[in-house]
């Protein structure tokens, strides 16, 4: 894990998170601006950069994150009503902290709506 990363600082324990879930490979916490009623960040514990990093070999740990995804969204209550999953990469993309994480976002009383 990266030293300066903040969330392997989180995983870890060294800051503070507001976890949903917990086990050997993925982590998910709740995001500290969120922009939806329910906005959960989805994090493997291994530190990979970005989506632009990945190995061959993490193929299995990124259908991880999306099947934990998808079981934190039934259990948040908002897995029939839907929710959004999003992979920001890169600056332009729309990434911040570097290292992959997948943000589920969902909650809307009456559905999406775009600004």
């Amino acid at each position: 894990m990266a030293g300066d990363c903040i969330f392997c600082q989180i995983i870890k324990g060294e800051k503070p998170a507001d976890f949903v879930y917990k086990d050997d490979a993925v982590v998910a916490f709740k995001d500290i601006n969120p922009h939806a009623p329910i906005h959960l960040l989805v994090v493997p514990r291994k530190h990979i950069r970005s989506i632009n990093d990945l190995e061959e070999e993490d193929r299995g740990l990124v259908a991880e994150i999306i099947y934990r995804a998808r079981q934190i969204a039934q259990e948040q209550g908002i897995g029939k009503s839907g929710y959004k999953l999003v992979f920001n990469v890169e600056r332009g993309g729309g990434q911040y902290v570097f290292h992959v994480h997948l943000h589920l976002l969902g909650g809307w009383k009456n559905g999406w709506k775009k600004k």
